[in-house]
């Protein structure tokens, strides 16, 4: 069945009432109507029986003929019409999954504006994310919030993080311009350095602490990381865009893509190329790990000396940030 001008679609009765077949089986009827009109006045034996034959037949004649073309008129629907309409919604629906995959490839599935404080819907999600991941990749400035989330969670994983060198001030450069632009106008170049190196120290030793939280971990330190911060789970990236100079907000625009996407396979693989850098100086943690193993870890890939006053000053720091991270991020820790 076709539709009309309103949307509302037609039955066959009324699409042959509109054609030209219509109009020619409503000329019979009128035709016969008026013959017996004729005949009805007419005198016997004055052709009055032609003409009343002549009434009949052509009402006979205008019966089947409507009757026929409604049955052709039907069989045609179903004949043309209806595989017709089938093809294009299949069309329609491979269309749809064809957009979807696209969808699925280029775009995120969540998008994540820059807020001033920790925002509680994006920790939430993640948080999903990790306890349903099986390895955790974390590549940023200081690891200090991939610590957290291990701590605040209860299960098990395999980590692999990517941190920057504390020893090495190009390397946080990066971080210092985009900490400058949502400081105060007075805060130096040289607080704001101070800030991230202590950063960078408090992180390595969040992620010794939380090492029970991981069958294994693997930690490189790096020296130029790049800026932008990457979280990858089994199913979903997070791109967190520390290189958008349009945001005006300490935590910038966070985008996940989910797995199988282009950018998923993109980060994965850069992640790996990152790792396997001969530049990058590894640090192996796990469960059974001493505090003098790490500490030696420690001065290893960082070249600075780590006192037992200095670890302890360091752990305090991180349970404070751990602290303040679960309220403002609503995590329950």
């Amino acid at each position: 069945m076709s539709a009309d001008g309103t949307g509302r679609r037609k039955n066959p009765i009324q699409e042959i009432f509109w054609t030209r077949t219509g109009l020619l089986l409503l000329i019979l009827l009128v035709t016969s109507g008026l013959a017996m009109i004729v005949s009805s006045a007419m005198a016997a034996g004055t052709g009055k029986n032609l003409v009343t034959a002549l009434a009949t037949g052509t009402l006979v004649s205008a019966i089947v003929g409507f009757g026929q073309t409604l049955i052709t008129a039907t069989a045609s629907q179903r004949a043309m019409l209806t595989p017709l309409i089938e093809e294009s919604r299949q069309a329609l629906r491979d269309l749809s999954a064809e957009y979807r995959s696209m969808n699925r490839e280029f775009f995120p599935t969540h998008v994540f504006e820059p807020t001033a404080e920790p925002d509680p819907a994006f920790n939430r999600l993640m948080m999903q994310d990790l306890q349903s991941t099986r390895q955790y990749l974390f590549r940023g400035f200081s690891g200090r919030h991939a610590a957290a989330r291990l701590l605040l969670s209860r299960a098990e994983w395999e980590i692999r993080a990517v941190v920057s060198d504390p020893q090495n001030l190009s390397g946080i450069s990066g971080r210092a311009r985009y900490l400058i632009r949502h400081s105060a106008a007075d805060v130096d170049q040289d607080t704001i350095n101070a800030r991230l190196h202590d950063e960078i120290r408090i992180g390595l030793v969040g992620l010794y602490l939380a090492r029970s939280r991981c069958t294994r971990m693997e930690v490189s330190v790096i020296s130029d990381p790049p800026i932008d911060r990457v979280e990858i789970f089994d199913g979903s990236v997070w791109v967190t865009l520390y290189s958008d100079a349009r945001s005006t907000n300490e935590f910038p625009r966070t985008l996940r893509f989910s797995e199988g996407s282009f950018i998923y396979n993109m980060e994965r693989t850069e992640f790996g190329r990152i790792c396997a850098s001969p530049f990058a100086h590894q640090m192996v943690i796990g469960p059974s790990t001493t505090r003098d193993e790490f500490i030696a870890q420690f001065e290893q890939v960082t070249g600075s000396k780590l006192t037992e006053e200095t670890f302890l000053e360091l752990t305090a720091e991180f349970h404070r940030f751990l602290r303040e991270f679960s309220v403002t991020a609503e995590l329950g820790g």
